[in-house]
């Protein structure tokens, strides 16, 4: 079973960063790795519920894992501890074998002095995710989530939904 991890601490408080997972328009701004656009098409964001998103690569490069272009994600949420703890199960919509599967996706938060520790350990990772890339992609998702409440992101964050 492979697993991929990443890890990053965030000046701001618990409760704050685990608003990023449960606000729709702070997810959509944050979890789409660099060199890509996300909307949601829906969300419910509670243990049980679940969201859908389109990942849009912002470049004209064919490498998407849905079609040339875009990357659609099913994820179901297993369980959400607020403010420490969220698990998603993810789905690649794909032709392609190398993408089939489910991949879990743990996020802790960990509360330090005046910031938050936040690591993600995905399992199951299917096997046409290049380690690398995915790393990158990764550390790329959780410098994001730091532009947030760190205020160096030149990004539009809406909010709410």
């Amino acid at each position: 079973m492979r697993v991929d991890s990443a890890s990053r601490r965030i000046a701001a408080l618990r409760e704050e960063v685990f608003r990023a997972f449960t606000d729709p328009g702070m997810l959509a701004s944050w979890l789409p790795t660099e060199g890509m656009s996300g909307h949601l098409e829906h969300i419910d964001a509670r243990a049980g519920g679940s969201f859908r998103m389109v990942l849009t690569y912002e470049s004209g490069e064919g490498r998407g894992k849905t079609d040339d272009h875009s990357d659609v994600t099913d994820t179901r949420i297993l369980a959400v501890e607020p403010p420490k703890r969220i698990v998603w199960a993810v789905t690649f919509e794909s032709d392609d074998p190398a993408f089939a599967g489910t991949m879990f996706m743990e996020w802790t938060l960990d509360s330090l002095p005046h910031a938050t520790n936040v690591t993600v350990e995905a399992k199951d990772v299917p096997p046409g995710i290049d380690p690398d890339d995915h790393a990158r992609g990764l550390a790329s998702s959780l410098e994001q989530l730091a532009e947030l409440f760190e205020g160096h992101s030149t990004r539009h964050v809406p909010t709410g939904a």
